[in-house]
């Protein structure tokens, strides 16, 4: 689908719960683009009977292994990946009815999530990061910004946000009297929340971050 963004348009995919009103869910991809995994998700988010809109911050690009993400993401402008998001939680917020929306990122769509919440306020209520990349180069987003409650979820084994790494953002958040709260899955890897990748996919640890997720979302969108 197309939706308005800071004048322009941008592209995405759109799940829409049964339901007209509804609350809204930015789904912000990994590395590898809007690829099926993620359009999987947020089917899975309209089923539990929210809005899910994952804005394509690639403009058609897909990558299959990871130099090839890599390349993806490093050519990504974030400038326009940010007005692209922005733009999403707006029509979200103008197809749900409500107040506020949740943002939900997974691997570098987590990184993103924290800072499209500290760059719209105004409106995201919940944020969830899935092991989301916490280092950014200085000066990096104001995370005092953030206004919605955080809940996180991260891998035991992961070397792109390490639990040690997590864990001090989750008590940088905490000191800046965010509500937040993050979880690490022991046993897990990286992407543990993808089944499209068997090599790390948890499906225990999965359903449990799920079931934590949507009554956390539920609770904080207006």
């Amino acid at each position: 689908m197309d939706f308005p963004s800071n004048g322009m348009s941008a592209t995405g995919y759109l799940a829409s719960p049964s339901e007209k009103v509804a609350p809204g869910v930015v789904v912000i991809q990994e590395w590898w683009g809007l690829v099926g995994h993620i359009k999987d998700v947020c089917d899975r988010f309209a089923a539990n009977g929210f809005y899910a809109l994952a804005p394509d911050l690639y403009h058609g690009n897909v990558a299959s292994e990871p130099d090839g993400a890599a390349k993806a993401m490093m050519a990504m402008e974030l400038p326009s990946a940010t007005k692209d998001m922005s733009g999403a939680v707006t029509e979200l917020i103008k197809r749900s009815g409500g107040s506020s929306a949740g943002v939900v990122g997974f691997c570098m769509g987590g990184a993103l999530a924290l800072m499209l919440a500290a760059d719209r306020p105004d409106v995201i209520s919940a944020v969830s990061p899935f092991y989301g990349v916490v280092s950014w180069p200085s000066p990096g987003p104001d995370f005092q910004k953030i206004s919605g409650a955080i809940q996180g979820h991260y891998a035991e084994h992961d070397d792109s946000a390490p639990p040690e790494a997590s864990r001090a953002l989750e008590s940088r958040l905490r000191s800046m009297g965010k509500e937040v709260e993050f979880f690490v899955y022991p046993g897990t890897h990286h992407a543990f929340f993808n089944d499209t990748r068997p090599e790390v996919y948890d499906p225990h640890s999965s359903k449990q971050a799920w079931d934590r997720l949507i009554p956390f979302l539920k609770e904080h969108i207006r």
